[in-house]
């Protein structure tokens, strides 16, 4: 991952929207040819403009396969709950 083309502008971009809180979590999957991102946006629409942006969209690197709502039901949290 970290050798393929422009891995620090892509690197800058996807730490800086993990700064501001966009991106919540994010990491590659099993080999890596794919990545998890947990982001914290209103809807699709606002999380393919984000990515839009990302250096590595223009040179095809970055693909999204799937976005998805997702519910946590199950969270540890300060207080240790686990589940609502």
């Amino acid at each position: 991952m970290r050798a393929q083309a422009q891995w620090a502008e892509h690197a800058a971009f996807m730490n800086a929207l993990a700064a501001e809180g966009f991106v919540v979590l994010g990491g590659p999957l099993g080999s890596g040819e794919e990545v998890l991102l947990i982001v914290n946006a209103p809807d699709a629409a606002t999380v393919r403009a984000r990515l839009a942006a990302d250096p590595w969209t223009a040179s095809d690197l970055l693909e999204i396969k799937a976005v998805e709502r997702w519910t946590i039901l199950l969270d540890a949290g300060p207080a240790g709950r686990t589940s609502r």
